[in-house]
């Protein structure tokens, strides 16, 4: 893993679930979370519960987003991800926003924009539209900017305009 050459920068990870017991994956992803090199664990929201995204003949999701401070780069990051969630018993040949054991997205890394599709981008395409992302982001920062997109508080606030925050979603611990 590359990391002894990089500077500490903030992460932030959404995690999310509806299989298997979606509570007790999510919080299996933060323990993952808490055990990686090269990042130290800050902090992570409340789980919230939340209608899904994708085919609605599905079980809802359990959502939550993680924050840490590290010095992994974006791609190596990203792999760390996919590695969790291998090790979590992700299935990938799912049809798209479909059921899953576990999600793990790369949010927002440090004040990084890149834009390299279909792997790298950061922060991530959908955050602005997605309340079960911002509704835990702004629980544990409220005040962060996420680059050229505005702060959370903004954000939801433009999901609220828009109608989109009353999208069926509620705090569950």
């Amino acid at each position: 893993m590359k990391a002894s050459r990089h500077h500490w920068r903030p992460a932030y990870i959404g995690i999310g679930s509806n299989l298997d017991d979606p509570v007790a994956q999510v919080r299996r992803a933060f323990a993952a979370l808490q055990g990686l090199q090269a990042s130290t664990f800050a902090r992570c929201s409340g789980l919230y519960r939340s209608a899904p995204m994708g085919p609605s003949d599905q079980p809802d999701f359990v959502n939550a987003v993680a924050a840490l401070l590290t010095r992994s780069d974006p791609a190596s990051l990203i792999q760390i991800l996919k590695n969790i969630e291998d090790a979590h018993g992700r299935c990938r040949d799912t049809p798209r926003w479909g059921p899953r054991v576990i999600d793990l997205d790369l949010l927002v890394l440090g004040t990084l924009a890149i834009d390299a599709p279909p792997k790298l981008q950061i922060p991530h395409p959908g955050i602005a539209e997605r309340n079960f992302v911002l509704f835990p982001l702004a629980e544990i920062a409220p005040h962060l900017v996420v680059p050229g997109r505005g702060s959370v508080q903004k954000l939801l606030s433009s999901l609220a305009e828009i109608g989109k925050s009353g999208s069926r979603i509620e705090r569950l611990e």
